[in-house]
């Protein structure tokens, strides 16, 4: 199944939104250029996940010293705080713990522009074109659109399970 969220022009960074599609609601992130989408249900109690606060990663390389990433890329559940990576969807709390679910997001043009007069048109899954031929206009892409796709993907390599 594939989602359209909204235009790219009216999510600006720093946003989110939470789109229902059937029992599924997801959380779409926009951090800076790029687009996340996480399931918006907790592993560990079932917590409203994208509602949670989010937050950059803190590193540190000793005792008094810590570095903040410049983004945020980890969202918190607002029942028990616990953590996920907003792209992988892993938890640092609980080993063992399953991860969110995350979902691919692309952005893509507001209309299929294949030209078909003049130019290669869409595959013919091995039909015979007949005697008439419908006229044609030229189609123009003026829009971007942030789309989620919620097909399976395939593990991700040392990742036990795969993304989710």
């Amino acid at each position: 199944m594939r989602i359209v969220v909204s235009r790219v022009d009216e999510f600006p960074p720093g946003e989110r939104r939470i789109v229902q599609a059937g029992r599924r609601s997801i959380g779409v992130f926009r951090v800076g250029d790029r687009f996340y989408a996480i399931n918006n249900y907790c592993p560990h109690q079932g917590g409203p996940l994208c509602l949670g606060r989010t937050k950059p990663w803190v590193s540190s390389t000793g005792p008094g010293d810590y570095a903040m990433a410049e983004q945020e890329a980890l969202v918190a559940c607002p029942w028990h705080g616990w953590e996920y990576d907003l792209a992988t969807g892993q938890s640092f709390l609980g080993p063992g713990e399953p991860p969110a679910r995350t979902y691919e997001v692309s952005v893509e043009a507001g209309a299929d522009a294949a030209p078909v007069a003049g130019g290669t048109g869409p595959p013919t899954g091995g039909r015979q074109p007949g005697p008439f031929v419908a006229e044609t206009f030229p189609v123009h892409v003026e829009d971007a659109y942030v789309v989620v796709d919620t097909s399976p993907r395939a593990p991700a390599a040392g990742t036990p399970g795969g993304a989710r």
